[in-house]
């Protein structure tokens, strides 16, 4: 056998082995990088732990059928993943703009593979393998195995399984159901009688042999009526559970129907550290060397996945129709001993990037109970708030923190995969936030809001406002114990069902007042799999039935994005418009609390802001701005100065009270002056002086 350890990729690999045939073939969206991140990665060597013998087509070529019989045909089956991402999310922005990079393909190259990945691979494999198995996972099948809503088509697509002529489809974490689909396809079982491993879906032409089942609305009621569709997504949302979870068969006519079965059993410790302690090469395979490897690797290269799953329940997130709200976590020695190949490696500085998963302090489950009866289907573990039952404890993951810290080699160890500070909040023994602040924060915590009205966030499934303000103080407190100078990025979201004009607005005035330009605004984006998706669909919340309201038209789109980083001088335009359609031109001015000037000024200039005879935007407190109106360069903090805001006059997105009235006849006496921002009474003219003069032309 030749020194190359990767699985085989081409025929000579398969020689250089001493195998005539494999058992399976995987065929990936993704190039092919053997990391304990990438899904293929794990379930080739996890197949390969248990004996089978298996290759690798990594980004074959759609357009030509032969690029998927390079292995030749497997013995057992084809196994057919997307990648990483859905490759639509891949390919568009949410805006459906076609991207320009895709970091899973050699040299971030687009264009390696095909809109809806998985479906044409199978049919690819269907034009020369009639009757070899095809198993679907990975997240493109996973949250497409039942009917689904496709914002990209804007139509409600069928499962996956009859678009794609595949055979089943294992979806969530498959760990457990692509062994036993293995062991059953070797035990001479056909692919057809497949039908009792949880974690799979399969479809049949009769119901006489499915027991126990919840029968769901058929597709073409659900096509019929809106109401038919949210009523079945939230029937299979409620059954994510291994536990808890029902059989749920979906009709299509008289004669055919999808099964999907219970989710399988989470993993145990010991299984996540059996998983996570196979021989990975922890690297792209070497034939991606002269394209400049694979971008993706150098996000989770130098990171530590601790935990799975995530029971914090945002409704815009597909973590629970994929891996469910029960937290499967490897335990601290498993970690550590990764942590130690890390170091090991030459390109190691001395950086560990991140430790944790879906949420990074999540590190055993919500509660005891659910070791036994699973999660609650009707009841969040955070949402609207906390539940009394549950375990907030943050004593293991610090425990596990300074170990790594303490690792020889090891400077700092970052936390980038976030943090829930309601989470935070709820642990009564408060010693998490200190040891953040402390060691893990490098200038600036990044935590996700996503808004600032509760009638916003009620519809995310995120806590109330006050959370995060209580939060955000807390943090600015440690920080000051600690004699640190660390800000906080709030991560905010724009255009989520439920959100109006005068949401967004209230949002912006929001920003305002914290003196802040946000790093990063992420759009709603209508995945698959998701309740915020469902309601964007139906206008229906389909835990209540109750309608939301949805911004679905581009322009108001892009008002509510751009209201958010209403200071970009590309936005004058789209802001004031925004600002004229919500009656709210009281927000156009040079007052200090006006969001835009009533025309386009210089590219620095900002109401309410002091300028220098060099044009330099001043803060409030006389220091320079460096805010800039294009994204900033990482590890530079943004100014953000946090004064404390009264939250309640966000809670509704309504005008503001009283004092802000008050606050609007005082600027009725006086005015501030348009170029340098100083306020004076009115009637009476300032002094001319020559820096005076030489401002306001520079400004003009």
């Amino acid at each position: 056998m030749s020194g190359n350890k990767f699985l085989p990729i081409c025929k000579k690999d398969m020689e250089e082995r001493g195998w005539k045939q494999l058992d399976f073939v995987y065929i990936s969206g993704d190039a092919y990088v053997d990391h304990p991140s990438f899904g293929h990665a794990i379930i080739t060597r996890l197949l390969e732990a248990h004996g089978f013998k298996v290759g690798i087509i990594a980004q074959p070529d759609w357009k030509d059928k032969n690029s998927i019989t390079v292995l030749g045909e497997p013995r057992l089956g084809f196994l057919v993943s997307a990648g990483n991402m859905d490759s639509m999310v891949n390919h568009y922005s949410v805006s459906k703009k076609h991207r320009r990079t895709d970091a899973y393909t050699p040299g971030g190259m687009m264009g390696k593979r095909p809109d809806y990945a998985a479906v044409v691979y199978s049919n690819l494999i269907r034009q020369v393998y009639k009757k070899t198995p095809i198993i679907l996972g990975g997240i493109e099948a996973s949250l497409r195995r039942m009917a689904h809503y496709d914002y990209w088509s804007d139509k409600l697509k069928r499962s996956i399984l009859l678009d794609s002529g595949a055979d089943l489809v294992s979806y969530g974490m498959g760990e457990h159901s692509i062994i036993e689909i293995a062991e059953a396809l070797d035990s001479g079982i056909a692919v057809s009688d497949i039908t009792f491993i949880a974690g799979t879906v399969y479809k049949t032409k009769s119901l006489d042999s499915v027991y126990d089942a919840e029968i769901l609305p058929g597709y073409e009621e659900m096509k019929q009526d809106k109401l038919n569709y949210a009523r079945s997504f939230y029937t299979q949302y409620c059954n994510t559970d291994p536990f808890a979870g029902k059989r749920l068969v979906e009709p299509y006519n008289d004669h055919l129907y999808v099964v999907q079965n219970p989710p399988a059993l989470p993993l145990s410790e010991a299984e996540m550290d059996d998983v996570y302690g196979l021989p990975y090469m922890r690297t792209y395979h070497p034939s991606y060397e002269k394209d400049g490897g694979v971008p993706a690797i150098s996000e989770v290269k130098f990171s530590l996945i601790s935990n799975r799953g995530c029971f914090g329940g945002c409704s815009f997130c597909a973590l629970t129709f994929h891996q469910g709200r029960r937290i499967q976590v490897r335990s601290q020695e498993s970690i550590i001993k990764e942590a130690e190949l890390i170091i090991k490696d030459p390109d190691f500085k001395g950086y560990i990037h991140d430790v944790g998963g879906p949420t990074a302090d999540f590190r055993h489950t919500a509660c005891e109970k659910q070791l036994k009866y699973g999660v609650c289907a009707n009841k969040q573990c955070l949402f609207p708030k906390p539940c009394a039952n549950m375990n907030a404890d943050h004593s293991d993951y610090i425990t596990l923190l300074r170990r790594l810290r303490a690792l020889p080699g090891v400077k700092k160890v970052f936390i980038r995969s976030g943090i829930r500070f309601d989470y935070v909040l709820a642990d009564k023994k408060d010693h998490f936030l200190e040891e953040l602040c402390k060691y893990h924060v490098s200038g600036q915590l990044k935590v996700a809001p996503e808004h600032i009205c509760d009638s916003v966030l009620k519809l995310m499934g995120k806590p109330e406002n006050q959370v995060y303000e209580k939060f955000a103080k807390a943090y600015r407190n440690m920080n000051k114990k600690l004699g640190k100078k660390q800000y906080m990025v709030p991560y905010l979201m724009s255009s989520h069902p439920g959100s109006h004009l005068k949401e967004a607005i209230a949002l912006a005035e929001y920003i305002r007042d914290l003196g802040y330009m946000p790093e990063q605004v992420q759009d709603f984006y209508p995945t698959p799999g998701t309740i915020s998706t469902c309601m964007y669909y139906t206008g229906l919340d389909p835990r209540t039935m109750k309608e939301v309201y949805v911004p679905v038209t581009l322009k108001e789109k892009q008002m509510q994005r751009a209201l958010i980083q209403y200071r970009n001088p590309e936005n004058y335009d789209i802001v004031k418009a925004a600002l004229i359609k919500a009656g709210r031109e009281d927000l156009i001015g040079f007052d200090e609390h006006c969001l835009i000037p009533p025309r386009k000024m210089g590219h620095n200039y900002h109401p309410g802001k002091k300028v220098s005879a060099d044009n330099t935007a001043k803060s409030k407190d006389g220091r320079a701005d460096t805010r800039k109106y294009t994204k900033p360069k990482s590890g530079k903090p943004q100014n953000m100065k946090s004064k404390q805001i009264k939250t309640d006059k966000y809670k509704t997105g309504k005008d503001r009270p009283e004092d802000f009235k008050a606050g609007r006849q005082k600027n009725e006496k006086y005015k501030t002056d348009r170029f340098t921002g100083k306020t004076q009474e009115r009637g009476k003219s300032k002094k001319k002086t020559i820096r005076n003069v030489h401002t306001r032309k520079k400004c003009r």
